[in-house]
């Protein structure tokens, strides 16, 4: 992963409060940084809460918020502008009891100054899961998957005007148990970054025009987990996501293409890790995520200076 330019300026460890730390998002909002995780006592099935970290500056943190409900897993948060203004976090909910899993349906809260937020408001259909959903010109574009049952997970894109009221727009013709997926605004089409379960479990990257019902799907060389990217000004992009290498899973920078993903800069990571928030600012990249390559697994906060 050398000679792509990626240089990693930056690295420091912000919260371990919790004996699991998982999960992150990144956004800059009313010039202040936050980072959203879920905080539980093991990696999955156990109830989680969501915390919110501010900063002025990217180097001192503190808490904000947290964010629970009773008997359930709150998880996967992500951070965006909501139609209103608004601080939101998307995030999924399962009752969890003795164990097991009980129904899934996502949740949004809002919040004016990133301290009080509105309690977590089920959105979309049980069963849904809407990982991420990016937003241009009054629409929200999001891609919910489903598991219908052991064998068949399907993945369905989702619309919404004001944030709250999502209905699906398409069913995607994704093979393989896709899951996880991020879709972004580039002009006025929309791309998509999906990972998949079966087989060698290899990513498809996607692409569709308006009205976002054909879509183009190629499958890449690289198998993900907790898939991001973000458009560059320019149009290239830019992805980071949970790889592996040398059999172990690590967190990775990639260059990405409708068609491909290329690793270019493996960031400090081992063992139960991945899932990072992307930021771009003042032409320096800012990622969040997390990993256990140190103990427990933390939140991490990498700054990545990109070439040109």
């Amino acid at each position: 992963m050398s000679g792509s330019g990626a240089e990693l300026v930056s690295l420091a460890m912000i919260w371990d409060g919790a004996r699991h730390n998982a999960f992150t998002d990144l956004a800059r909002y009313r010039s202040r940084w936050y980072c959203a995780f879920r905080e539980a006592q093991a990696h999955a099935r156990c109830p989680g809460r969501i915390r919110i970290l501010r900063s002025g500056d990217g180097r001192a943190w503190e808490s904000a918020a947290l964010i629970a409900e009773r008997g359930v897993d709150l998880r996967d948060p992500k951070i965006s502008t909501a139609p209103d203004g608004r601080l939101e976090i998307l995030l999924g909910g399962s009752p969890v009891s003795k164990g097991r899993y009980e129904g899934r349906r996502p949740r949004v809260c809002r919040s004016a100054d990133g301290s009080v937020w509105t309690a977590p408001l089920p959105i979309a259909e049980e069963g849904d899961w809407l990982w991420r959903v990016d937003r241009r010109a009054g629409l929200s574009l999001g891609i919910s998957y489903r598991l219908p049952s052991a064998r068949r997970w399907t993945v369905a894109l989702l619309h919404s005007g004001d944030g709250l009221d999502y209905r699906e727009l398409a069913p995607l013709d994704v093979p393989g148990k896709p899951n996880e997926a991020t879709l972004r605004f580039r002009d006025r089409a929309v791309i998509a970054l999906v990972r998949r379960e079966a087989g060698a479990g290899r990513a498809w990257i996607g692409r569709s025009a308006p009205p976002y019902r054909a879509w183009r799907w190629r499958e890449t060389a690289e198998r993900v987990g907790g898939p991001n990217f973000i458009v560059l000004p320019d149009g290239s992009m830019l992805a980071a996501t949970r790889l592996w290498r040398r059999g172990r899973p690590i967190v990775a920078l990639c260059s990405m293409t409708t068609d491909s993903l290329r690793p270019i800069l493996e960031l400090p990571s081992g063992g139960d890790c991945g899932y990072p928030g992307m930021v771009l600012y003042r032409g320096r990249l800012w990622v969040s995520y997390y990993s256990s390559h140190e103990g427990k697994a933390r939140i991490y906060l990498a700054q990545i200076r990109l070439p040109g």
